[in-house]
């Protein structure tokens, strides 16, 4: 099953966290960051699936040195959808946050400088996204179908993030 039908998945199961409110703030949110940088929705996805791409390795990471706990529990500590600089940092060395910015540059005309400013606020969004998975009782608990299905290693073709995100906002109407 794809990233998009776990979310759809995690929305509709009364046991996980995810629910439209949630999928339309991320969205709102994203939007909001079009407008700020004078771009459309559709781009600044674009900057979301780029990001994604390096959480997506960085999670990885942790979950194979640390555990799927520890996976889950940075997914849970810093989900959201405002700007928390503690999040990049924990996540991506500063070589890394450039690496990050200039790959999403070249796949978007954005600038780099404004796509590193952006960070802080677009890793928490991706994180909020993955959260969506979680037990709505306890988050530590139990598997997070959505984060399982986006650390998947087996990179078998499976909807991206920014394609997921495409698909939520027809979904919810934004």
């Amino acid at each position: 099953m794809g990233l998009f039908d776990q979310i759809l998945g995690a929305v509709n199961n009364p046991n996980q966290q995810g629910s439209l409110g949630q999928l339309g703030n991320i969205i709102s949110t994203v939007n909001q960051l079009s407008n700020t940088t004078g771009t459309n929705p559709s781009t600044m996805q674009s900057v979301v699936g780029v990001v994604g791409n390096y959480v997506r390795s960085a999670l990885q990471q942790k979950q194979a040195t640390e555990g799927n706990e520890a996976a889950q529990t940075f997914v849970n500590q810093y989900a959201g959808t405002s700007s928390n600089p503690q999040a990049v940092n924990s996540l991506f060395s500063p070589n890394i946050q450039q690496q990050v910015a200039q790959v999403a540059s070249q796949h978007t005309g954005l600038d780099a400088g404004t796509i590193q400013q952006l960070l802080p606020v677009i890793v928490p969004l991706v994180l909020n996204f993955l959260q969506s998975g979680a037990n709505a009782q306890n988050p530590q608990v139990g598997g997070n179908s959505v984060l399982n299905s986006f650390l998947d290693a087996d990179r078998d073709g499976d909807v991206d993030i920014a394609d997921a995100m495409q698909l939520m906002s027809r979904y919810v109407g934004r």
